[in-house]
């Protein structure tokens, strides 16, 4: 299989911009020579890469030549920058969950950005489903709660989340009058952070319940917490969110269990100074965070 590099990377700027025609602004080329190219390939390969939907998606085929470009560009910047060349700044996507994002990660990037010439640009998701980004090739690490490694990449423990199911007072004493129950738990109004978010129902059915209560959807970490703390509905918080408000009384602890889950960090199985380098520091940043035990 002989792609040109360039054409890899056409495709890559497709999937990131999402159409052929901003791809084509980007790389400073006509739409037409985008399509060429992306035809180029799928000749090469004997399939299609490139689902042309909006927005434009890579194939099962696809994915791991849009993970090869980001690869070849990754290694090009080590090898320019142990040569002393000016490589310019290196852009890294990675995926975080949004408890991860708004606790502990930021300061591990922070730190590379204080000696690396490097861009991030990070996907938000619930840990999970950011390895699938990882395995489609859209991002180069991840956080994620999957164990075992996806197809190419190599995972480290990080710690584990814990999650403590909360309410104001008020609330618990309308909803919560004869005890953590199952009829309670049926009818109380919850708080999720997504359609995908699983904690508060996980804890739900460990104490009995079998239907689903009705549900607010509020997907911003600190407005979740803010809406819980304003009593609409109760939630899974995690440490620092919710002892103050129980110490004062105005927040009850509805259960002493806690929901934990654990993270580990899956990155690709490339030998890369930079890479490695934000390993290092998520790692570190991680073990020293009072939100991972």
């Amino acid at each position: 299989m002989d792609i040109p590099l360039e054409h890899l990377r056409t495709l890559t700027a497709a999937v990131d911009a999402g159409t052929l025609d901003r791809a084509a602004v980007r790389l400073g080329i006509t739409p037409s020579a985008v399509s060429q190219r992306i035809r180029v390939i799928e000749q090469r390969v004997g399939r299609v890469v490139l689902r042309r939907t909006k927005p434009v998606t890579a194939t099962e085929a696809g994915e791991p030549l849009v993970r090869l470009a980001r690869q070849l560009d990754l290694l090009e910047h080590d090898a320019r920058t142990a040569l002393g060349d000016d490589a310019g700044s290196a852009h890294v996507p990675l995926a975080v969950n949004a408890d991860s994002l708004i606790t502990w990660f930021l300061p591990a990037l922070a730190s590379v950005t204080a000696d690396h010439a490097v861009t991030f640009e990070l996907h938000r998701e619930d840990q999970e489903r950011t390895a699938q980004l990882l395995a489609a090739g859209t991002v180069m690490a991840a956080v994620t709660s999957q164990r075992e490694p996806v197809a190419g990449c190599v995972t480290s423990p990080l710690g584990r989340m814990r999650y403590t199911a909360v309410a104001t007072r008020p609330f618990a004493d309308r909803w919560f009058s004869a005890g953590l129950n199952r009829t309670a738990l049926e009818t109380a109004p919850r708080v999720d952070f997504d359609r995908h978010d699983t904690l508060q129902s996980a804890f739900a059915r460990r104490h009995g319940a079998r239907q689903e209560p009705p549900r607010h959807v509020i997907s911003a970490s600190a407005e979740f917490a803010q809406a819980i703390t304003l009593g609409l509905g109760w939630g899974m918080l995690l440490p620092g969110q919710f002892e103050a408000g129980a110490a004062d009384g105005s927040l009850v602890v509805l259960a002493d269990d806690t929901i934990e889950v654990p993270l580990y960090w899956q990155r690709w199985n490339l030998s890369s100074m930079l890479l490695d380098t934000v390993t290092d520091a998520v790692r570190r940043t991680a073990a020293a965070s009072p939100a991972l035990g």
